[in-house]
């Protein structure tokens, strides 16, 4: 991996921060009056995108991008540092394009939509003429776990039938909102693979049926453009609207993740940033005891800490990213996992201590760092797992040459994309019964410290050979 950004990256840093100077950074107060008056500022909004457009900062996520689609078919490590710069102020994605779920739903049409998606839905995405949402996540079930889902997509004749109800649908009351997509269950045999069951959808948001409840605030605080509570009542689509295949929905859902998840944690990088920025300026101003702030030990080790988990943050992301680049997004499923853990902590750490810098001024909207706290909070909780599972492995024995002796045993949350590689001690196996226990080490990291000490057990049946044998328990 190379550590230093190319010329072509470091030119295209410079041209947007020099954007984010001259014209983003200006209109920032004016666009979070509007938020907090229930707005989202279209009539600056739309102005910064023409500009930015012409100045070729459009795009700029998307490295498969077709010669005759607008955008710059950056690689994800080309455009990792240029999200950090955006994080800075929150709303500037959209000037670029380059706001989410957006992106990740033009990723997926990009991969799998048919010439007419195309033409009707991602074109006009990619040319920042409409907004989206996506549909997955439920109040009435642990959508962490998606095999959970509940809304139903049943076909009848040449449409589908949707019932069911979603939160959290970002973006769902912008007012250039046009679609959402929605993942339901296809398949309700009860006997169906879990993992392929589930089935993709484009759904206008003026369909009849279609329902936004309400704006779900996060923390209190509100998005002018929703994270909505939507209910969808014998919506009907036609089955033109697939997206995909039939039953490939967990497939979908996988390949928007990785590129996402870069994203999201450059911008909480360049958050972190700020926020660090903000604590060393207060600390300079700022006198209690007679003394600047930044002569006392305990703020300097806030700095120093601050300086250096930042940086380590980065650089795991930034792996994360090469890896997708050179190897696949399968490839980078480990790192990928890792960095949607790390990062969000980070935020909660750095903006934490920016807030304590501030005192009360830092629970105030006069910084960004009260909202900074919100949005790295909410995604420490994108992070938690509902499941474990035990993985038994024989490494380089045959089918017939298998005995505890020579076995593996791994404990990892089930949705991981393999075991952490933590090994665990395990009794011998009796009756085809293989029993672990959850240590310490492995609670604390996947982030959940009350399953230490949790024993689990699973069925050890032979006639599997090398396939890993799973057993899933809730957490309490």
């Amino acid at each position: 991996m190379e550590f230093a950004y190319s010329p072509k990256v470091e030119d295209l840093r410079a041209r947007l921060q020099i954007f984010m100077d001259a014209h983003v950074l200006p209109q920032n107060g004016a666009v979070l009056a509007a938020a907090e008056a229930g707005r989202v500022a279209l009539d600056i909004l739309e102005p910064l995108k023409a500009r930015a457009a012409a100045e070729g900062l459009w795009n700029l996520f998307l490295p498969g991008l077709r010669d005759d689609e607008p955008g710059t078919r950056l690689t994800n490590l080309e455009y990792a540092p240029l999200a950090e710069i955006m994080g800075r102020i929150p709303w500037s994605s959209e000037v670029f394009n380059c706001s989410a779920p957006d992106t990740g739903n033009m990723e997926i049409l990009h991969m799998f939509a048919t010439p007419g998606q195309r033409e009707r839905w991602l074109a006009p995405l990619l040319n920042g003429e409409i907004r989206s949402g996506i549909g997955i996540t439920e109040p009435d079930v642990a959508s962490s776990d998606p095999t959970n889902l509940e809304t139903t997509i049943r076909r009848e004749g040449d449409e589908y039938v949707i019932n069911g109800r979603k939160w959290f649908t970002t973006g769902a009351m912008h007012p250039n909102c046009r679609f959402v997509i929605v993942m339901g269950v296809s398949d309700v045999r009860p006997e169906a693979d879990r993992h392929a069951r589930h089935s993709m959808v484009i759904v206008p948001l003026d369909t009849p049926g279609v329902e936004i409840v309400r704006n779900l605030p996060i923390l209190q605080h509100h998005s002018p453009e929703g994270h909505c509570e939507v209910v969808y009542r014998n919506v009907r689509v036609p089955t033109d609207n697939l997206l995909g295949q039939e039953g490939k929905g967990f497939e979908l859902a996988q390949a928007r993740l990785g590129p996402g998840r870069i994203h999201h944690c450059m911008r909480s990088i360049g958050q972190c940033e700020l926020a660090l920025e903000l604590i060393c300026a207060r600390a300079l101003e700022r006198k209690a005891f007679g003394r600047h702030l930044s002569d006392f030990a305990n703020i300097q080790d806030w700095i120093a800490e601050s300086r250096m988990e930042i940086d380590q943050a980065r650089l795991y992301v930034l792996r994360a990213a090469w890896m997708m680049d050179a190897y696949g997004n399968k490839a980078a499923r480990v790192e990928v996992s890792g960095i949607k853990v790390v990062v969000p902590r980070l935020q909660t750490r750095v903006l934490d201590r920016a807030i304590q810098v501030f005192g009360a001024m830092g629970l105030t909207d006069d910084t960004p760092l009260a909202f900074l706290y919100t949005w790295g909070r909410a995604q420490t909780l994108q992070t938690l797992r509902p499941w474990f599972a035990v993985l038994l492995f024989f490494p380089g024995r045959s089918r017939d040459n298998l005995d505890h002796r020579n076995a593996i045993v791994a404990a990892a949350p089930v949705d991981a994309a393999e075991p952490l590689h933590h090994a665990l001690p395990f009794d011998q196996i009796a009756n085809n019964v293989i029993s672990v226990q959850i240590d310490a080490d492995l609670a604390r990291r996947c982030g959940n410290e009350k399953c230490r000490n949790l024993r689990l057990s699973a069925f050890v049946d032979e006639s599997v050979g090398l396939q890993p044998l799973e057993q899933r328990l809730p957490l309490a």
